[in-house]
């Protein structure tokens, strides 16, 4: 079902800011940046090996990113793995008692179909599955 790590979601305050720590400090190149509106956030990307590092920036202090940074500051939003098929994932992972906040594929950066599952059911991480429509 799974055949990578996509992206790694960290949720920041000011993206400006955090691209330029990626690319002076840590010496990566932002590659794209994009604003996802129904999620109410602006996203940057890296690319480090096969796995990408996605900075989160609230557009919204009332959407999820603004509501997470405001409840546990910036840092580690969430963990995305790559999949096939995210309609066919997200059923085989609620069947198995999962509790999903996306019950169906919906756009994401990129161009890619995400869907979320909750944190209660996750240990604790948020967790993505994206993939190619």
């Amino acid at each position: 079902m799974i055949s990578h790590i996509e992206h790694i979601g960290i949720a920041v305050e000011n993206l400006t800011e955090a691209i330029a720590y990626y690319e002076n400090v840590l010496g990566l190149k932002c590659y794209a940046i994009e604003e996802i509106a129904d999620q109410k956030v602006r996203t940057a990307f890296f690319q480090v090996g096969q796995t990408k590092v996605e900075l989160l920036e609230t557009t919204d202090p009332d959407g999820p990113v603004g509501k997470f940074i405001e409840k546990r500051g910036p840092g580690l939003h969430h963990l995305a793995f790559a999949v096939d098929d995210v309609n066919r994932s997200l059923q085989e992972v609620a069947d198995k008692g999962v509790r999903l906040i996306d019950q169906q594929a919906r756009p994401g950066a990129e161009g890619l179909q995400i869907g979320f599952l909750h944190p209660k059911s996750t240990l604790g991480a948020l967790t993505e599955l994206c993939g190619k429509k």
